[in-house]
């Protein structure tokens, strides 16, 4: 019993620090930057996952409540380079390409948010993900100093879904590691002024 309390408490952990933060585009507050995570690329373009990350930023653009958006995602290797995709996304559904800056080295949620303050100098916004990895979002931007609420990007509860459940519990401990000891992201680089120029 003490072993399975012990493996819990991250993720017990993640769901307190992102408290009541988690909300829809009709009530999260007005924040300067929508945060979209990579969740992956078909052939390409983005997966259906990443697709609703999207459009629930999109959403969040056309209702007045960002004014930019910083996705933020992989780009390892020449012929994989998710912000780019993303970003062709939100262009042909109206956001504009000027109010949308790219984050290629956001290889995991702590990269992506430690860059966000550290590099673009996000100190408030709203996150974009599926339900089930918000809460972490939440509460590793919130370590990295970033004042952060959340929307979650509707999906079927499929099979895909209920892995990430599970997914999630494995990854709180990660998480609350990335939290606790702050490491730098796998690469901080200079800082931009990307995040800046799109809010002007």
């Amino acid at each position: 019993m003490v072993v399975c309390v012990l493996a819990l408490l991250p993720a017990t952990w993640l769901r307190l620090a992102s408290g009541d933060r988690v909300r829809t585009v009709a009530d999260v507050p007005r924040a300067p930057v929508a945060v979209v995570f990579g969740a992956g690329l078909w052939d390409g373009e983005p997966s259906p996952y990443l697709a609703h990350r999207l459009d629930a930023a999109a959403g969040l653009y056309d209702a007045g409540r960002v004014r930019a958006i910083l996705v933020t995602g992989d780009n390892s290797t020449h012929d994989y380079d998710e912000p780019d995709a993303m970003r062709r996304y939100l262009t042909a559904r109206g956001v504009p390409a000027r109010k949308i800056v790219s984050d290629y080295a956001g290889f995991d949620t702590w990269d992506s948010c430690s860059r966000a303050r550290r590099v673009f100098g996000v100190e408030r916004a709203v996150l974009v993900s599926q339900g089930f990895h918000l809460r972490r979002a939440l509460a590793l931007c919130g370590a990295a100093g970033i004042d952060a609420y959340g929307v979650g990007a509707t999906d079927p509860h499929d099979a895909t879904w209920y892995y990430g459940g599970v997914r999630e519990i494995l990854a709180a401990g990660k998480a609350a590691a990335d939290a606790a000891l702050r490491p730098d992201p796998h690469f901080l680089g200079p800082k931009e002024d990307g995040v800046a120029r799109a809010l002007r």
